[in-house]
């Protein structure tokens, strides 16, 4: 049995929003979230506290809450130095902003405690439009997908209540194999290897949605439209 790594770190900030209109003549959002010091209740389809406009392609279960790693901001500032002011934690419409934890030191299927909750890890996150008009950037959505700092989605194992200055602890890492990193790279490679597309749709720990797209990949001739939805000619 493989050990566990000792991996930890303090809930920088927690986020919650309302839904809202915020651009003319497109799709309402929640992606304007505000930082919180209340204690927040985690319920099987996220905070309670918090809203989700559509709830077709954001929210549930499987996207209950979203992590992004506050390691990356120095990151996007540089990239993006006209706009430095802009990356702090809570810019990308996250629930939870922490340091230490990111998608090169965690794994899919990865359980870790929040609070009193426990999640675990089942997707990577999928950026569209609305990140690109949140943040003002017309590249922002597909600058997230290149790279692979999307931050992630935990499904919630047990409920429980969360706060700033909580910890976020690794608990268990039944898939030590697949790095989070690699995951989310390889939802966005168009030229995926059929072998590896067939492993990650394989893979039970994984989000339906994201399975689902895997498993078109498993087809070496499969073509997949991501420019519609980081463009807003889709919503994703």
């Amino acid at each position: 049995m493989n050990a566990v790594p000792d991996l930890s770190a303090e809930i920088i900030s927690v986020f919650v929003g309302k839904v809202e209109s915020p651009w003319s003549g497109k799709a309402a959002s929640a992606i304007a979230k505000k930082a919180t010091d209340a204690l927040l209740h985690l319920e099987a389809n996220g905070f309670v506290e918090d809203s989700q406009a559509d709830l077709k392609v954001h929210g549930g279960p499987e996207k209950a809450v979203h992590h992004y790693a506050a390691d990356h901001m120095e990151y996007w500032r540089q990239t993006f130095p006209d706009d430095a002011d802009r990356f702090r934690p809570g810019c990308f419409g996250e629930n939870i902003a922490t340091i230490g934890l990111n998608e090169q030191n965690l794994c899919l299927g990865d359980i870790l405690t929040m609070g009193t909750a426990t999640v675990q890890i089942c997707q990577g996150r999928q950026p569209c439009w609305k990140l690109n008009a949140h943040t003002g950037n017309p590249r922002m959505a597909a600058a997230f997908q290149r790279t692979a700092r999307t931050g992630w989605y935990y499904r919630v194992l047990e409920a429980g209540t969360v706060r700033s200055g909580d910890t976020v602890r690794l608990m268990d890492r039944p898939y030590a194999d697949w790095l989070l990193q690699h995951v989310i790279e390889a939802r966005f490679e168009s030229d995926l290897d059929p072998d590896r597309a067939r492993a990650l749709s394989d893979l039970p720990v994984l989000s339906e949605s994201w399975r689902k797209s895997f498993l078109g990949k498993r087809d070496r001739f499969f073509k997949e439209n991501t420019d519609a939805r980081l463009k807003g000619e889709v919503q994703g």
